[in-house]
């Protein structure tokens, strides 16, 4: 792994405006990429070997934002968590929900109590008995306005959590409670099919009280973290790599086949796939577009490709001239970029060009499209052109704007293809930013630092209110500030609707409505990329994208 830098500073870069860039040229670099790297250096049986096969080296994209599991935002952190801790259920193999520390549920008539019976003899990674109350406390806790969880309002279908979100009343009013120390029961306001789904999420892992009562803030730290999943926090070197031992008081410790994981962080994809290349790292969080041919015909038998309920996207900051009050200069600028081109020319790993917001996949709905999802590309440009002179934009007088992005080839790559293709289409003058990932979040929530920005969104749960609450007014992860009082009824109706057909309907309607809107820029919809070592067994791919380190184990042999 890199050398260890701990307190290490975020890195920034400006390039100069887009000028002279074209999409030829660009694509003539594009091209240019690829071939192998150096074969990889694999541990041989025996000996020392032996004692490495039972470390896992996952490579696990950006630094984590937090270790938190109420305050957690990124993939990062939650790959972690969903290692260090286990909610009342858990993503199966097949991305549905099943069940994890509660053994069985049941569900009322109308669909409004859910009742969890956790199994015997839970306990915390320090030995003490984990009990139902230490459930409620999580749930209370994400909803606590002192938390400033981002992830606050996915609890709202549940009693009382949007009054205890806005500080109208206190967090045990939350519609949870344990009767009894093995019984967790969830009472809601209205129905929420996707509740299972949503209990596997870190934000509604439990809390041991002692630890967060002593170091508050500072308790998700090595040496203060105490959880209740099959591994346990040992350390953390920010800009290299977590480590996580196992929890020898996990419930299904006899399971466990690993002793050790490592979460490698990188943010770059081409330096980790030289890392796996070198025997260094075994699962890889991503594949290197450049490589994927070569991958493709070398490593057949170690690539997976799968689809993924996740859209890479740009943002516009609606709090800010240029883009506040102008959805027609948004359209515009979504008009003239050539999502097909992007996913065959830049990306080119299997990405589907986006033209919505929710990915196909999702249980029991339809996505939508944009309405010119049909128009070939020039007819695109040519509204798009007519859009970008009627906002007072002219080859005399461009929009000047900025992109910022975290440090990646991809996201640079990304940001030279669309720059290039808003120059050649309307004479945009873009400028590119790009910034280590801790920071872009921080330039994001400010409100002032950003007009476009990338980002990406990956389902907590297989329905499209997922996708769709991100840009909820007020929500606590939307990014652009996005809000329209009639989207927000839309998904309100929603929630209260208990035919499931009306339910799609309405989530379908507010998706159309938000599209019109063009807050967002989708680009591509992911799919899951991953490079596994032929020792590690028991990896499988969902639409999730979701592998606990307790359900893998490494062969003696390659």
């Amino acid at each position: 792994t890199r050398p260890p830098r701990a307190n290490r500073r975020a890195r920034r870069r400006r390039s100069e405006p887009m000028k002279a860039i074209t999409l030829a040229l660009l694509l003539v670099l594009v091209a240019a990429c690829g071939g192998g790297e150096r074969p990889g250096n694999e541990p041989v049986k025996g000996g020392e070997a032996a004692v490495e096969r039972s470390t896992l080296r996952r490579g696990n994209g950006p630094e984590p934002d937090t270790l938190d599991p109420q305050r957690a935002r990124t993939d990062a952190a939650f790959n972690i968590l969903r290692d260090l801790f286990e909610g009342l259920t858990a993503v199966g193999p097949d991305g549905s929900a099943v069940p994890a520390a509660a053994e069985t549920w049941t569900v009322s008539a109308d669909g409004l109590e859910y009742t969890f019976r956790l199994r015997e003899n839970l306990r915390w990674s320090n030995g003490d008995p984990l009990l139902a109350a230490d459930f409620v406390a999580g749930l209370r806790r994400l909803v606590e306005p002192a938390t400033a969880s981002p992830y606050a309002q996915v609890l709202e279908p549940v009693q009382n959590a949007a009054a205890i979100i806005r500080g109208e009343q206190q967090p045990e009013g939350l519609g949870v409670s344990a009767p009894d120390d093995r019984t967790v029961v969830i009472r809601l306001q209205n129905p929420a099919p996707y509740l299972l789904g949503l209990l596997a999420q870190p934000g509604t892992f439990p809390v041991h009280a002692p630890s967060l009562a002593q170091h508050g803030a500072e308790h998700a730290r090595p040496g203060r973290l105490v959880s209740n999943g099959a591994f346990a926090l040992t350390d953390w070197i920010v800009g290299s790599h977590v480590v996580a031992e196992r929890n020898p008081h996990y419930w299904n410790d006899a399971a466990t086949q690993l002793d050790e994981v490592h979460y490698l962080h990188h943010s770059d994809a081409g330096t980790e796939f030289r890392q796996y290349r070198a025997g260094e790292i075994d699962v890889t969080y991503i594949v290197p577009p450049q490589q994927f041919a070569w991958i493709q015909a070398n490593l057949p038998g170690e690539l997976h490709v799968a689809p993924q309920l996740s859209v890479y996207y740009y943002g516009f900051n609606l709090n800010r001239p240029p883009f506040k009050d102008n959805p027609d200069l948004r359209r515009a600028l979504s008009l003239a970029i050539d999502r097909e081109r992007l996913t065959t020319a830049v990306t080119g790993v299997g990405e589907a060009p986006a033209y919505g917001w929710v990915p196909r996949g999702v249980a029991d709905y339809t996505p939508q499209q944009f309405d010119y999802v049909a128009k070939p590309y020039a007819e695109r440009v040519a509204e798009a052109r007519e859009l970008y002179r009627k906002a007072g934009y002219s080859a005399e007088r461009p929009l000047r704007t900025e992109i910022r992005y975290n440090s990646g080839e991809v996201h640079n790559r990304l940001a030279v293809a669309i720059a290039a293709m808003w120059k050649e289409a309307l004479g945009v003058e873009t400028t590119l930013y790009a910034e280590e990932f801790r920071a872009l979040l921080q330039s994001i929530q400010s409100g002032t630092e950003t007009q476009v920005f990338r980002s990406s969104w990956v389902g907590d749960y297989n329905d499209a209110y997922s996708f769709a609450q991100l840009l909820q007014s007020g929500f606590g992860i939307n990014l652009t500030g996005y809000s329209n009082p009639q989207y927000d009824a839309l998904l309100a109706a929603a929630t209260r609707e208990p035919d499931a057909a009306r339910r799609r309907g309405l989530l379908e309607e507010a998706e159309r409505l938000m599209l019109a809107d063009h807050p967002v820029l989708p680009l591509y919809f992911y799919v899951n990329k991953h490079l596994v070592k032929p020792h590690v067994q028991g990896w499988t791919d969902n639409v999730m994208n979701v592998q606990y380190s307790k359900d893998l184990r490494l062969a003696d042999s390659p």
